[in-house]
């Protein structure tokens, strides 16, 4: 079987969650922002210089994107065709059975279709507003944050940051997120039944967080559904993890909404007792730290209703005092 690694250029380097950073063929690209990440079944490939996306999965065909992609790293016509032909004999039963779980996933709202970043979007590489901007906000530093490039006067001209939606590796939508005082602060591209993170959890934990916010989820790897409810696509979509799931609302008015959606889909929610000015997971991770914000909330998580019920309560009564 065709070892794409082999054919990456020399220069790249791996991130925490997996990516392989490298120079990418597709545009002469000269700064690693390329992005390749390999599974058992295959690999995906994201520039995010020119946007061109290819992804090859074994058992299926090699398509015209993955073909253009391997023949841009030079691999040899007849090794790509060997390729395909090793992908289709290895499509056995198992395939098959892949097929018919992939659709049903479609039909349960669980999959998504690849998207286009907007126009002019460019990794974040550069230290400056937009680095102090993200970091504050305590994203990590591997997550592909990007910003537009040039002001072609037609497009969005205010400052933002764009920040790409995945799932399985792939980019699904995104939210930019503008940095002056003016409404509106997002625009957004997501897909309905879209959960933000999923591609941040490990195999190896147990437990998922549920947010609202983008950035709650970001500094924290959690789950964000970006409203005050949870569709019931999005909750097909979370259960799909198998992990025991904790609501985190914030802190307002709103964020009750959420509560009570939780604890009709038999979630258990935490309402952290944070200190002062503290509205939501991203706001006591900026003060408490990560791991500080995590003990707290998993510290006060509840499963019994009437233990939810009763905080509520108390964060209404806090909420009018």
């Amino acid at each position: 079987m065709l070892d794409i690694l082999n054919y990456l250029p020399r220069k790249r380097k791996q991130t925490p969650s997996g990516w392989i950073s490298t120079n990418a063929p597709c545009c002469d690209d000269r700064r690693q922002r390329g992005g390749l990440k390999q599974s058992e079944q295959g690999w995906s490939w994201h520039c995010f210089n020119c946007r061109f996306t290819a992804s090859f999965i074994l058992g299926r065909t090699v398509s015209f994107k993955a073909r253009k992609l391997l023949l841009l790293l030079n691999v040899p016509s007849i090794e790509i065709d060997q390729l395909n032909l090793d992908s289709m004999r290895h499509r056995s039963m198992t395939g098959l059975l892949d097929d018919r779980q992939r659709t049903f996933d479609q039909l349960a709202g669980l999959t998504f279709e690849e998207r286009d970043l907007p126009p002019f979007a460019e990794l974040l590489t550069q230290e400056g507003s937009f680095r102090d901007y993200v970091r504050n906000r305590q994203v990590p530093e591997d997550y592909p944050v990007m910003i537009q490039s040039h002001n072609d006067g037609i497009h969005w001209t205010r400052p933002h940051v764009v920040v790409p939606f995945t799932h399985a590796d792939q980019i699904v939508g995104y939210t930019c997120r503008f940095l002056d005082n003016r409404q509106p602060k997002f625009i957004t591209d997501c897909q309905p039944g879209y959960v933000f993170g999923t591609d941040l959890q490990q195999h190896s934990w147990q437990h998922v967080l549920v947010m609202e916010g983008i950035f709650d989820a970001l500094s924290i790897g959690g789950l964000a559904v970006m409203h005050n409810t949870v569709s019931d696509a999005q909750a097909r979509l979370i259960r799909s993890l198998e992990r025991e799931v904790t609501v985190v609302p914030d802190q307002d008015t709103a964020g009750t909404e959420l509560i009570d959606r939780a604890v009709q889909l038999g979630w258990a929610v935490s309402i952290p007792d944070w200190p002062p000015g503290c509205k939501d997971v991203n706001d006591a991770v900026v003060q408490l730290g990560r791991l500080g914000a995590l003990l707290t909330i998993m510290a006060a998580r509840e499963t019994s209703r009437i233990k939810i019920e009763l905080r509520k309560r108390q964060l209404a009564q806090k909420l009018r005092t």
